[in-house]
């Protein structure tokens, strides 16, 4: 069937967006990294209203040249200083999260994204507020869950982590929050952080080992202590599933 061009160009000319609702879009980030064997999410402390003072994720309005994504990266690098261009760092999209009472200043669309960063499990990027940001902090997130959040972000990171823990038991994800080549003590460090347990260590290396690459090469050995060896990881489905422990 031939498009019918002129007949379309005739429709967009009559076409009058003004007598749609305006609704506006913002991109929101969920941003993950392990340091000290606890999971950190990046927070910002809003300067202005609404929600002034409280803690929220990065995030802003979409502008009208870009994508969400595009703005998610430019946002988190205007409040936080986490550029995303050059960190190692795994994006996707988590959700839209769309209730015409989530924003008190008029109907906002929020596209969310997932952010995982690697970092070495013991130190995380510093951060630096920026534009209408009053602070910006890394909080361990199985405690900052606990605390009211601007807007309706405590259930997107809520998302974010049920998401991230869930994948986790059937994806070697939890690799992307790690140096390219790793131990098996930081691989199993980065899900006891995400999943909020312990892990026995012999059950866990003998479920994992199968799923990864071993690089044949070691870690120089600590004081007292043996070399590690070292993996990598490409992106493969566990099989079976390692399966979060179940609490409660």
């Amino acid at each position: 069937m031939t498009r019918d061009t002129k007949g379309e160009q005739e429709f967009l000319d009559a076409y009058k967006p003004k007598e749609y609702p305006a609704i506006a879009v913002t991109a929101d980030l969920v941003v993950f990294a392990v340091g000290s064997g606890a999971l950190y999410t990046a927070l910002v402390r809003r300067g202005g209203h609404p929600f002034k003072g409280e803690l929220a994720l990065p995030g802003g309005f979409v502008g009208s040249r870009e994508s969400a994504e595009q703005a998610a990266y430019r946002e988190l690098a205007e409040e936080t200083g986490l550029d995303l261009g050059h960190l190692p760092v795994h994006v996707e999209q988590l959700a839209t999260y769309s209730h015409p009472e989530r924003d008190p200043r008029m109907r906002v669309v929020s596209v969310a994204h997932l952010a995982l960063l690697a970092t070495d499990g013991h130190s995380l990027p510093e951060l630096s507020a920026g534009t209408d940001a009053a602070a910006a902090e890394w909080h361990p997130v199985h405690r900052v869950l606990e605390e009211p959040m601007a807007f309706d972000h405590a259930a997107i990171l809520r998302d974010g982590l049920d998401r991230l823990a869930g994948k986790m038991e059937y994806t070697t994800v939890a690799a992307r929050m790690l140096p390219r080549e790793f131990t098996m003590t930081q691989l199993r460090t980065v899900y006891e952080a995400v999943w909020n347990t312990t892990l026995a260590a012999g059950n866990f290396t003998r479920k994992m080992t199968p799923q990864l690459d071993d690089t044949g090469r070691k870690t120089q050995a600590a004081a007292g202590g043996a070399p590690a060896s070292l993996f990598t990881a490409s992106d493969r489905h566990i099989h079976p599933p390692l399966a979060k422990p179940r609490t409660g």
